[in-house]
């Protein structure tokens, strides 16, 4: 067998990011992160390995672990192969989750890359001498880490904030993902089905328009009268909530709020409803909630697939995919957003995080968006690599 036979996906996809491999050939003569630790609390699948290695690049060391349900085993091999320090494994338990993090911030990382704010959440409450700031990926981690500004008091770039961000990656990535992951999962038609999409930010716009385009009857719920306006003047129903949920075949949730559906809906669910969570956080669904109502010996469990199948005394029948967690990142063989959507946003990390480490920036750029020169600078490049 030759090399090429045995190449893995981590291999493909490190080949689909050009902007990363022209980002690490310049990191590895301007050594932006010589003498310096970065600590990552983000996803660890393949399309990560390509920004860790392009940091690893520009002189640093790193420290890293996953998120909740998505750290991928191949993954944290890979990473262990090239001695790549990885804390922790794949887990949906959170406490020991917030052991990795823990166990990372005692490594006291020059600069942290956070998914979610688990990581700046915790320096806020201990906070070290030499952390320089980093860098946030989420709207999920942006609420969370905004009302601790003071406590953080260091540069820290939200990259969701960036319009790149918005468009390549949660409007148009996160919507094909999500649908793709659909069909993953179950392996069902998306013609004619009443689907139901919970939020209508960037993720769901996506979202929204790649069921519609794929012959779904789509409606849109949101709670804010202006969002759900532009939902409806883009050619969607916003039906009253009620009414969204019970005629849905399939409800997706991408708000980034906890508790968007819950046991309460229960009377509302048509028989045979499928609930698939688009949000980083396992929370929008409440599916422990759901399970308790249910009852453990009324769940019909298809563990390979990621998906569970509830039973109501009145016979309905209802389906979870991937036990609430992000779905594009979880049940079999998950995937994840477009290779191309994710050289661009984690360009975007790679130069944010070159700004922060040259000392640039001060505590009145704490979770703040990403600087529009960067912005300009990512999409030039891109751009100059596809024309």
């Amino acid at each position: 067998m030759t090399r090429q036979d045995q190449l893995s996906r981590i291999e493909w996809v490190a080949n689909s990011c050009p902007l990363l491999k022209t980002i690490a050939e310049e990191f590895s003569q301007t050594q932006p992160f010589r003498g310096l630790t970065i600590g990552t609390a983000i996803h660890l699948e393949p399309k990560t390995v390509a920004l860790l290695l392009t940091l690893r690049a520009g002189g640093a060391s790193l420290v890293v672990t996953g998120n909740l349900n998505s750290t991928q085993p191949e993954t944290v091999e890979y990473l262990e192969r090239h001695q790549i320090d990885v804390i922790g494994g794949k887990t949906t338990d959170a406490a020991a989750h917030s052991g990795f993090i823990d166990a990372l911030l005692d490594r006291k990382p020059d600069l942290l890359l956070d998914n979610g704010g688990d990581l700046f959440g915790r320096v806020a409450d201990r906070p070290y001498k030499n952390l320089l700031g980093g860098t946030e990926e989420t709207t999920s981690g942006r609420r969370r880490l905004a009302p601790m500004r003071v406590a953080i008091g260091l540069p820290v770039l939200v990259i969701n904030d960036s319009p790149i961000k918005q468009f390549a990656e949660n409007r148009h990535a996160v919507g094909q993902s999500l649908f793709e992951s659909y069909m993953r999962f179950t392996n069902r038609s998306t013609n004619g089905k009443r689907v139901t999409v919970f939020g209508y930010g960037a993720c769901g716009k996506g979202t929204a328009a790649c069921f519609r385009h794929a012959y779904s009857a789509v409606s849109v719920v949101d709670t804010d009268p202006v969002t759900a306006l532009e939902a409806h003047l883009d050619g969607f129903s916003t039906p009253l909530r009620r009414d969204a949920i019970t005629s849905a075949d399939l409800i997706i949730t991408v708000t980034g709020f906890a508790d968007v559906i819950t046991a309460a809906d229960l009377p509302l669910f048509k028989d045979g409803v499928i609930l698939m969570n688009g949000g980083h956080f396992p929370t929008e669904i409440d599916v422990d909630d759901i399970k308790a109502v249910v009852g453990a010996t009324r769940i019909d469990r298809y563990a390979a697939d990621g998906i569970e199948t509830l039973h109501l005394e009145d016979g309905r029948k209802i389906h979870i995919l991937g036990g609430g967690h992000m779905a594009n990142l979880a049940g079999a063989r998950p995937l994840g957003n477009s290779v191309e959507s994710m050289d661009l946003g984690f360009a975007l990390q790679a130069r944010c995080l070159e700004r922060v480490a040259g000392g640039q920036l001060d505590h009145t750029s704490c979770v703040v968006p990403v600087p529009a020169d960067i912005d300009a600078k990512v999409a030039s490049a891109y751009l100059d690599l596809n024309r």
